[in-house]
């Protein structure tokens, strides 16, 4: 049990298992926000709104039961995995860039060094108190 207990501290996998165990929770809300919100209002803008069901029909039977049995390029489905990826990676995009920002840059140092002496002295100052020298 030590042992274990000292490859989850050292390996990072407990670090890991939470990272995934949150990237999953984050995904069903980012799908759940691209299928009940965003997707309804895409339809709405693409003629035909079922346009998920859009094949191509290669083939098509009728099977002994009487049903027709097609077989079929499922085009719209494809084209609308691709969208809902599309729009999944954009949303998590935007959720990472909101939470991992950029550290601001460091401030100008109020202080320089003399040339001449090698002394510290203000940013604004145009001579040295030590030495007299021009900076």
């Amino acid at each position: 049990m030590k042992e274990f207990r000292a490859f989850l501290l050292t390996t990072n996998a407990l670090a890991l298992a939470v990272g995934v165990i949150i990237g999953a929770a984050v995904g069903k809300v980012v799908s759940s926000l691209v299928g009940d919100v965003l997707m309804p209002i895409i339809s709405l803008a693409i003629p035909g709104g079922t346009w998920r069901e859009a094949k191509i029909v290669l083939s098509s039977h009728t099977d002994a039961a009487g049903k027709v049995v097609e077989n079929a390029i499922t085009i719209g489905a494809f084209l609308g995995s691709v969208i809902d990826f599309v729009i999944v990676a954009f949303v998590v995009f935007l959720i990472t860039k909101a939470l991992l920002r950029p550290a601001p840059a460091p401030a100008t140092p109020a202080t320089k060094t003399c040339p001449e002496c090698l002394e510290t002295i203000a940013a604004a100052a145009r001579k040295c108190r030590a030495c007299g020298s021009t900076v």
